[in-house]
């Protein structure tokens, strides 16, 4: 959030009051996609701060780690995004790291996962549940500084990181997409950005709702 802060700080120092802390994570999100070669979009703009914040409703949605398939497709359409937006978004896992907590139960007890892939994983992540639980390795870690689709490619060969991101492809209803986007990366760029636009659009505050906060930490 730093990052964020300093952005903010700069667009008050020469517009203040404008432009909201929402705006400038949602265009942030979108220049950073761009900087590691991955799509881009239109932002919409036009958002406004919230005047309360709350740890538990931001959490309380989001996909854990452990989720299956059906799970997950739930979580994604009740914010009305769909199955196909969902393995887009996924995507973003081409990119960013993990902890060792979030994947230890699947490199060392999921049996859809690559031999040679959970080995090397184990070597960051002892069994035991009270050692490096805050070790970070890649996501996807042939090319982790790349927005690209070597991600659905690792996991058409049992080499997601996540239980979450294996069950994308493992005979399911969303095998089909995975294998086209690691077909045709055209077709992921172009739909994670209609996919990115989209989530943009679940319920924003415009209007007079909320406010412009002056510190994207704190409310006015």
């Amino acid at each position: 959030m730093d990052i964020i802060e300093a952005a903010k700080q700069a667009v008050e120092a020469v517009c203040p009051g404008v432009v909201s802390c929402a705006d400038i994570l949602t265009l942030a999100a979108r220049d950073s996609s761009e900087y590691v070669k991955g799509p881009t979009w239109t932002v919409k703009l036009g958002r406004r701060d919230s005047t309360t914040a709350s740890l538990d409703l931001a959490t309380a949605d989001l996909p854990l780690a452990s989720e299956n398939l059906d799970d997950l497709i739930r979580k994604f359409y009740k914010k009305g995004l769909n199955a196909k937006e969902m393995v887009a978004l996924s995507g973003a896992h081409t990119l960013g790291q993990a902890r060792c907590v979030t994947f230890r139960d699947r490199i060392y007890n999921d049996t859809n996962i690559d031999p040679d892939f959970a080995i090397h994983r184990r070597r960051s992540c002892p069994r035991n549940n009270n050692e490096g639980n805050a070790n970070l390795v890649p996501l996807e870690p042939v090319t982790p500084n790349t927005f690209d689709n070597r991600y659905y490619r690792d996991l058409m060969e049992k080499r997601g990181l996540l239980h979450s991101d294996q069950v994308l492809f493992n005979g399911g209803k969303t095998d089909d997409i995975v294998a086209g986007y690691r077909k045709d990366s055209s077709s992921f760029y172009a739909d994670f950005a209609a996919a990115m636009v989209k989530m943009g659009d679940i319920n924003p505050l415009t209007g007079s709702s909320g406010q412009i906060r002056k510190i994207c930490s704190a409310i006015n």
